[in-house]
């Protein structure tokens, strides 16, 4: 039952691409992105973004299904971007805002149709560690996000949420950052939590990647990087063939 949840548990350093409906068109251009992520190396496409009114998630997923082999992982930024053909759901819990829209009721308004689909549900910490505070899950969500200087302060929301019963730790420098997770707080995180890490944000160099894996993150998610250069995708399946 928790096959994706054991699979991202089992191993770090496994590569994520996001997909954002919200900057989706469908064009020869998507169709080529497409080609080149079945061909590609990578475990996972994310699907979802920050914006609330995103209805093309559902249509994205069922295209994605007759294309790719990779798991598809919703990542939604509201209940209206759930679609019961995804492979999984990151059950997220914003937990490093005190907006209640986020800790809970979206939760609460979506709880019977997900549990309806019988989709596999990932219960995930999610929190947001950026110094810019102007990422747009920021202005979507209106939560300030936890310092990257502060590592202990983000240990405590991963711990918190760890003991609240979550079972992944999503930490999130936020579309678009120029940085990403610092890895002492990555370290810092591991070495009191029990719970497999997915990183995005800001990651846009294989340096990163291989930095990111080296501390024992699970997933490590890429988003604008791909959309600006999906040549980057090239590079990305030669640093997991090197890990094979």
């Amino acid at each position: 039952m928790n096959s994706i949840y054991n699979k991202i548990k089992a191993k770090t350093g496994q590569i994520a691409v996001l997909i954002d409906p919200e900057k989706i068109v469908f064009n020869q251009s998507f169709d080529d992105l497409i080609e080149k992520l079945r061909l590609s190396r990578i475990h996972y496409v994310f699907v979802g973004g920050s914006s609330k009114n995103c209805i093309q998630s559902k249509e994205i997923v069922s295209y994605l299904k007759k294309r790719i082999h990779q798991p598809i992982l919703l990542f939604p930024g509201s209940p209206n971007q759930f679609s019961k053909e995804a492979d999984a759901l990151l059950y997220l819990s914003l937990l490093s805002g005190r907006n209640p829209k986020y800790l809970i009721e979206e939760h609460v308004n979506s709880a019977l149709t997900i549990k309806k689909s019988k989709i596999e549900v990932l219960p995930t910490s999610y929190l947001i560690i950026n110094n810019e505070n102007n990422s747009s899950v920021l202005s979507i969500s209106n939560t300030s996000p936890i310092p990257k200087g502060k590592a202990k302060e983000a240990l405590k929301h991963a711990l918190a949420g760890e003991l609240q019963g979550k079972k992944i730790t999503f930490l999130d420098a936020g579309s678009g950052s120029s940085s990403t997770i610092p890895l002492s707080t990555v370290v810092l995180i591991k070495n009191y939590t029990s719970n497999p890490i997915i990183i995005g944000g800001g990651i846009n160099k294989i340096s990163q990647i291989e930095k990111l894996a080296s501390v024992g993150t699970n997933v490590i998610v890429i988003g604008n990087a791909i959309e600006k250069d999906s040549l980057f995708l090239d590079k990305i399946n030669q640093f997991i063939q090197s890990r094979n």
